[in-house]
């Protein structure tokens, strides 16, 4: 379909193909294979101006030049996981990692790490799971404790993206154990901070290219300007982080989908049985077509999303978590199809498509499980029916 979109935002897909095709493809399958961070090819992404198109131009970025730049950042995420979900999510997390900053921040905080982000001279990270944390955010229990003009970390952040690589990480914490999740605060911990290290690295089903580890924290002070907003507003910023991003979660499913589609279309019109093309055979031009269809759907839906945010609406919490399940769902089904198109060749490392079904599967998972999604969006829905009664 066309979407119309704008010359610049059609230079941003140009540019994240062109690496795709240079960088991305030829090693994706080693650094898989060798579950190795993809430092290089972030360069790049920096060399092209990627990690600026989200980010304020009084910051060193370029996000008015796309609108606003939630819409460039699904074109680019899309894009780039066509070639590499994993890879791509080095992108991504960076910006998940910088959008508390950029939302929250205080301009001080904002002069000080958003131009070392926009330039790739610094990645960012975001953490908020926890061992007994992930879908409950409210049960974080890593504690900052005020000492003076400093915070007094302790605990273990588990699961974050980018972790090991990333020099700045916007982390959730408890600074008041008597009020819940009203009780949490977000903070910026700077990587070689004393008291912060990092733990394993761990060894994922997909996404391998893409680094994930604990973070832990043993008596680190940090120094109260590096607190996010004020204390108690850090569920706000986590949730209202998550909610801004969740359409980049669904543009990498949107591009593994596509990846895993193009592969098996470009498959089916080459493999023969019983003397003719098996795309000749009306179960598989059915199997392709609802591909297709799904993929598509997801893609309008996930754009609508971005355009919403980019125009300045305020509260866009269920289309976000509607864009996220849907294209999450869309992803899992397609890139399975895809495997059972490509039969036995589908099943083996050989071809990359059984990557991508593993890679796809993590989008139904993180920043919010499918199920916690269904529940954002029935709870949304049953709060405007309750409304449109009155």
């Amino acid at each position: 379909m066309n979407y119309y979109l704008s010359e610049e935002l059609n230079d941003i897909k140009e540019i994240c193909a062109g690496i795709a095709e240079k960088h991305i493809i030829p090693v994706r399958a080693l650094l898989d294979e060798e579950n190795r961070f993809p430092r290089e090819i972030v360069k790049a992404m920096s060399d092209g101006g990627l990690h600026g198109i989200y980010i304020s131009e009084e910051y060193g970025g370029s996000a008015e030049m796309f609108g606003g730049g939630s819409m460039a950042l699904c074109i680019a995420t899309e894009e780039l996981s066509k070639a590499c979900g994993g890879i791509a999510l080095s992108f991504a997390a960076n910006a998940l990692g910088a959008m508390p900053i950029m939302i929250f921040g205080s301009e001080e905080q904002k002069k000080k790490y958003l131009p070392d982000l926009v330039s790739g001279a610094k990645l960012a990270a975001f953490a908020l799971t926890e061992p007994d944390a992930g879908s409950d955010a409210g049960g974080v229990r890593t504690k900052a404790i005020k000492d003076g003009d400093h915070y007094v970390l302790n605990g273990t952040k588990q699961w974050i993206t980018n972790g090991g690589e990333a020099q700045i990480y916007t982390v959730i914490a408890l600074t008041d154990s008597s009020r819940g999740a009203r009780g949490l605060s977000a903070f910026i911990v700077e990587d070689g901070t004393p008291g912060f290290s990092y733990g394993k690295k761990e060894d994922k089903m997909g996404i391998r290219a893409s680094a994930t580890r604990e973070l832990i924290f043993e008596d680190c002070r940090i120094p109260e300007e590096n607190l996010i907003s004020r204390e108690g507003y850090g569920f706000i910023v986590a949730m209202k982080t998550l909610n801004r991003s969740r359409p980049g979660v669904a543009a990498q499913a949107i591009g593994i989908a596509q990846g895993a589609l193009d592969e098996a279309a470009r498959y089916a019109s080459e493999r023969k049985q019983f003397g003719q093309r098996i795309d000749s055979f009306q179960g598989i031009q059915f199997m392709l077509a609802d591909m297709d269809t799904q993929i598509e759907a997801a893609r309008a839906l996930t754009y609508s999303v971005a355009r919403m945010i980019d125009a300045g609406e305020k509260k866009y919490d269920k289309e976000s978590a509607m864009a996220k399940v849907f294209a999450s769902d869309v992803a899992m089904k397609v890139t399975t199809d895809a495997v059972q198109i490509l039969g036995g060749y589908g099943y083996m490392k050989e071809y990359p498509v059984e990557k991508m079904m593993r890679d796809a599967k993590i989008t139904q998972i993180y920043e919010g499980t499918n199920q916690i999604q269904r529940s954002v969006i029935a709870s949304a829905l049953i709060k405007e029916t309750a409304a449109r009664g009155k």
